[in-house]
C-alpha cells in the first residue's frame, strides 16, 4: 500500500507543538465498539445501556477514574443532550436508570 503523504511530501512537515497535540488527541479518539446486543441501525439502546453500565461500573468500584473508559464509550455513542440531560437527573435525583 502506497503512503500517500510520502509520495507528496519527500520530508515531514513540520507541525507546532499545538497541532501536534491536537494531532495527537484525534487519533486517540476512540467510539464505542459494535455490540451484536443492538443489530439495528438506532443505537438509542445502546447507548442507553452503555450510559447505564457506566452507572453500574461507579456504583461497583467507586472509582470514576476507573471507569473514565465507560464514560467515553457513553458519550461517544450518545448524543450530547442526552447525557447532559441524564448527568442533570442524577443530580437531581430523578434518573429513571441505575441510582448511584
Amino acid at each position: 500500500m502506497v503512503n500517500l503523504n510520502k509520495t507528496i511530501f519527500k520530508e515531514d512537515p513540520s507541525l507546532t507543538d499545538d497541532q501536534k497535540q491536537a494531532l495527537e488527541v484525534v487519533t486517540n479518539v476512540r467510539t464505542t465498539p459494535r455490540d451484536g446486543r443492538f443489530p439495528t441501525q438506532n443505537q438509542a439502546n445502546h447507548c442507553w445501556n452503555r450510559y447505564n453500565e457506566w452507572l453500574l461500573c461507579l456504583k461497583n468500584t467507586g472509582d470514576d477514574e476507573g471507569c473514565k473508559n465507560m464514560r467515553q464509550k457513553a458519550t461517544s455513542i450518545c448524543p450530547t443532550i442526552w447525557t447532559e440531560k441524564w448527568d442533570e437527573e442524577r443530580d437531581e435525583s430523578t434518573f429513571a436508570g441505575l441510582k448511584v
